[in-house]
């Protein structure tokens, strides 16, 4: 299944036991069509606060429903929030974690003297100037494989740091700073504490080598805080062309922000 939602509407992604997140409302819902448990695979846990809009799930059922059953019959018992954008049959081979072969992630910054209302939740929010430009060229540092420990949240259970950044990108559209991330993994909170260290390239004007000695110094104290989750989204899966599945599990469009 293709999944989207918005990640402050819930607690995060897996679940818990009070059942107000993402994972539980979807098993709920896909139990009452199923007519029996469901237990779901994400791609990628996310965090509380944190959006997608192709989250790729996977469970195993005995149940024989048509897909318009685990598409719109699932989305009839769900929040306004969260909702199956497409379903279709996999072999028992398949899972939607592992088999994953790459992640998009893309952060959305409000940048305005001004925090936004409208968008609030959706967006993060920087409040001085930023030098783009070199954000951008500190976020090439980024790509290849390296050791992301310095951007490793200390809660983080994978089991190595060395991740493969396919590409990372940082560009101004309008009043917007918007950051793209593709690796083949990533870490807990890995992209949150980048964009909190490009924000500091771009507010300070620290030089491209200054990313790259934090990479090398391997401390999470090396770099800088955290960012807020609002902007974050989940905004695509990559799997191998044998799956199948609807724009091979890659759906990077987000909705469109009104620029100015």
């Amino acid at each position: 299944m293709g999944v989207e939602y918005v990640g402050n509407a819930f607690e995060g992604w897996q679940s818990q036991r009070h059942g107000r997140t993402v994972q539980d409302h979807l098993e709920r819902a896909l139990a009452r069509i199923a007519g029996q448990p469901v237990r779901l695979h994400c791609a990628g846990r996310t965090d509380a606060g944190v959006h997608a809009t192709a989250q790729v799930v996977h469970f195993d059922t005995t149940a024989q429903r048509d897909r318009n059953a685990w598409v719109r019959g699932v989305n009839a018992s769900l929040p306004d929030t969260v909702a199956v954008r497409w379903a279709t049959e996999v072999d028992d081979s398949f899972h939607a974690r592992f088999c994953a072969v790459g992640r998009r992630y893309r952060y959305v910054l409000f940048s305005s003297p001004v925090r936004p209302a409208l968008l609030s939740g959706r967006v993060g929010w920087f409040h001085l100037p930023l030098d783009v430009d070199a954000m951008a060229r500190a976020a090439r540092v980024l790509e290849g494989e390296h050791d992301f420990t310095a951007f490793r949240a200390s809660a983080c259970q994978a089991k190595s740091p060395i991740k493969r950044m396919y590409s990372a990108r940082v560009r101004r559209e309008g009043t917007y700073v918007t950051f793209d991330f593709h690796a083949n993994a990533f870490l807990h909170h890995m992209v949150r504490n980048l964009v909190g260290a490009l924000v500091y390239v771009g507010k300070y004007g620290y030089p491209p080598e200054w990313l790259r000695s934090c990479l090398e110094a391997r401390c999470r104290q090396s770099a800088p805080p955290t960012f807020s989750p609002d902007g974050l989204y989940l905004c695509g899966v990559d799997y191998p062309s044998r799956w199948s599945l609807p724009n091979e599990g890659r759906i990077i469009a987000l909705p469109q922000f009104p620029l100015s």
